[in-house]
């Protein structure tokens, strides 16, 4: 085996560059595989494209009369670009993305006239056999239908000769099976919440939409050297592995010079995306040795997630060609940076304002700090369902871990914005006089954008982070799917800014006073009860726990731990209030997220023994098999000096003889705990079980595995290493 690690090393080494031309400016090939704006006014009629526009912008049904002539020319140019079939695209709750392919062709009952046919009917709804995804026990394995339904506010697209159709996919009964569904509810809730609150400060606000600008962080390794490691290959991740001498420590890779041939993968992945409309922007390397990012430009944030879920599917194709694997997985190597998917988020009206952007005016500032401080104040009464909404098994290797967030949700917005949030919490109680509404107004409010100007300060321990126009949840994983998090930020504000608009509107009525003061009024209690949940720190430190502690701040490090409050009694409330879930579509998504964390842990467990017992001890016992016959020989010339002679040598036989048993009886302990996980029927037990008594076996073992990588000859070592992983380029 030690060979075909040196094979692998040999055969990266003799890699080349992939040659990739690029032959025309990115903004004239935009777009040019989606079934966009420009496409549909060429191959639709005028009534076909106004009943898209009025879907898209206004929610409103397409008749089937006319989703047989959208589909006539949906087909039409799919066909002028060579597709052969189309498929229902979905996001099932895998974390992956789901496609059946159905060809255009059909023929006449008795085999003859073949012709390329799509009407409204296979546009607008299939019923994929739905019974191997994850329902959490919405259905019975018998019960195996399930409708995808087309989402026209997700443009088409092809991908390679299929026609791309993105649509949501729901049980039978109607409960949502998918990530889309619950995440176009909520932002329909935010849209009407917001909007509301809008025409406060500008009756011509009819519609709010949510937008994320996300970063997605990869590793990248050749493809060789990813085969030659069985972890990698089933987990995603290294189970073991010493760290390499050199890691990350000098910086020197970091927004360093892209290499070679990663800058041949990441020039045809950015022309490949921007064929599928996918507007990234920004490629850089990060921080540890064959990381690396890509951004986007914002985008509406529906979008924003499908363009996402597609990028990951582009990326390992296009890497394929370039000899590549992509790891996605939070923290594939121990001792350097993991990887993250920030969440840039924001609301923009339809008349052109960001909600999150300072104005010039001191009421534009009024309704930043309306939107701003309710923000704060949604994350602070529903942390814990933010924490949840990022909780995964490969994310808890990562939180708390070189520049990733901890698991304690708290919000940084800078020492500025705090000192304005300090000077309104003075605020009188009531009626504000005309000297202090006007002081208000030009000496607090009317300077935010001078303030923000210079207020450059960044929290890179933050999960949740103000960056002067938007927030960004940083706490989401790379690997995940950012509806998960999306749903809830945008679900949780929706439900702040009712509630806030309620107040408001009782004080105006009830009160009798005005909108102004009586917004005042309600921000400054605000601003009094989200005090806890503000931090300016080291999210890292001893402190920050203990004093997060005292402000009652949840600080679930595990998933199990993390995943409850997904159906507390007021996560239920919430979504149920704003029709995003109901306490089936909840409940069956904790079933499904605990089993998923149990069937990782439980995979990453059997891939652990097999390695150990299979590759590290063999190839342990072979090197001290070679070390005896050494002693052996000392003792035949020396007699007995030998023990003097080879007294080294012994002792390494011995120390190898302790790190063998030691991973052999731990192996054999894990796997005990292991059977009796498996033997819980409670899901909610058996991934507690997995998280308390099967985990904790993982770094005993690779300790002993990272001990003997050391000790063992490294020309019979059969694992390919860190700094082979990391640095082989």
């Amino acid at each position: 085996m030690s060979t075909f690690r040196f094979q692998a090393l040999a055969q990266t080494a003799g890699r080349k560059p992939v040659k990739f031309e690029e032959l025309e400016k990115k903004s004239a090939i935009f777009g040019s595989n989606v079934f966009n704006d420009k496409a549909m006014r060429q191959f639709l009629t005028q009534d076909a494209y106004q009943g898209v526009k009025d879907a898209i912008q206004h929610g409103k049904k397409i008749d089937r009369k006319l989703a047989d002539y959208i589909a006539l020319g949906m087909k039409e140019w799919a066909l002028s670009k060579g597709v052969t079939h189309y498929t229902h695209w979905f996001q099932p709750l895998t974390g992956t993305t789901a496609e059946k392919h159905d060809a255009f062709f059909e023929t006449s009952f008795d085999g003859s006239d073949p012709v390329e046919k799509f009407g409204g009917g296979q546009l607008v709804q299939q019923e994929p056999d739905a019974s191997s995804f994850p329902n959490g026990g919405i259905r019975n394995t018998f019960e195996a239908r399930g409708y995808t339904a087309w989402d026209p506010t997700s443009p088409a697209f092809i991908f390679g000769t299929t026609l791309c159709i993105p649509t949501v996919f729901i049980s039978y009964t109607g409960e949502a099976l998918d990530y889309k569904t619950p995440l176009l509810r909520a932002l329909h809730s935010i849209d009407e919440a917001a909007a509301s609150v809008c025409r406060y400060f500008d009756k011509n606000v009819k519609k709010v939409t949510a937008t994320l600008g996300w970063e997605q962080e990869y590793f990248l390794i050749d493809s060789a050297l990813a085969n030659s490691r069985p972890d990698i290959l089933m987990t995603g991740r290294t189970l073991l592995g010493h760290t390499s001498a050199k890691g990350q420590q000098l910086d020197d890779h970091y927004f360093g010079s892209i290499p070679t041939r990663v800058l041949s993968y990441m020039r045809e992945l950015e022309y490949e995306c921007m064929l599928l409309g996918i507007p990234v922007k920004t490629r850089h390397n990060e921080v540890a040795p064959n990381q690396f990012e890509l951004a986007p430009i914002f985008e509406e944030t529906n979008l924003a997630v499908d363009h996402n879920s597609l990028l990951m599917d582009v990326m390992q194709k296009v890497a394929e060609r370039h000899d590549f694997k992509v790891l996605f997985h939070e923290k594939p190597f121990k001792g350097v940076n993991g990887s993250g998917k920030h969440n840039n988020w924001s609301l923009a009206t339809d008349t052109g304002v960001n909600l999150l952007g300072p104005g010039k005016t001191p009421m534009s500032n009024l309704q930043f700090l309306t939107f701003f401080i309710n923000t704060i104040k949604a994350v602070q009464t529903y942390e814990e369902l933010m924490r949840a909404s990022i909780a995964t098994a490969s994310n808890d290797h990562r939180l708390g871990a070189n520049e990733a967030p901890p698991a304690i949700i708290s919000v940084f917005i800078g020492q500025q914005l705090t000192k304005v949030l300090e000077e309104l919490e003075g605020v009188s109680n009531g009626k504000l006089s005309p000297e202090e509404k006007t002081d208000l107004k030009l000496n607090v409010v009317g300077k935010i954008p001078d303030v923000l100007l210079d207020n450059t300060d960044r929290n890179r321990t933050s999960p949740f982070a103000f960056t002067g126009n938007k927030f960004e949840f940083r706490a989401v994983g790379s690997t995940a799917n950012c509806a998960n998090a999306m749903t809830t930020l945008n679900s949780i504000v929706a439900k702040q800014l009712i509630d806030f608009k309620k107040e408001v509107d009782a004080l105006i009525e009830g009160k009798d006073m005005k909108k102004d003061d009586a917004i005042f009024n309600v921000l400054r209690e605000y601003i009094k009860e989200t005090k806890n949940i503000l931090f300016e720190g080291d999210g890292y430190s001893d402190a920050w726990q203990k004093e997060a502690a005292k402000r009652g701040l949840s600080n679930h490090k595990t998933t199990p731990e993390a995943l409850k409050a997904k159906v507390s009694k007021k996560a239920i409330e919430l979504f149920g209030e704003l029709g995003v879930m109901n306490h089936v579509e909840v409940e069956a998504r904790y079933e499904i997220e605990m089993e998923e964390y149990t069937k990782k842990i439980q995979i990453e467990g059997r891939v652990l023994g097999d390695i150990a017992r299979n590759h590290v001890v063999p190839t342990a016992i072979r090197y001290q098999n070679l070390l005896i016959e050494n002693v052996r020989g000392l003792k035949d010339i020396f007699g007995k000096e030998y023990e003097t002679i080879a007294k080294e040598q012994i002792a390494l036989i011995k120390e190898i003889s302790g790190h063998i048993e030691a991973i052999n009886t731990k192996v054999e302990e894990m796997t005990q705990e292991r059977k009796k996980a498996n033997n819980l029927s409670d899901t909610e037990k058996m991934a507690f079980a997995y998280c308390n008594k099967v985990k904790p076996y993982f770094e005993i073992i690779r300790k002993h595995c990272d001990k003997l990588e050391l000790l063992v000859d490294d020309e019979i070592w059969t694992l390919t290493k860190y700094r082979e992983l990391l640095f082989t380029k």
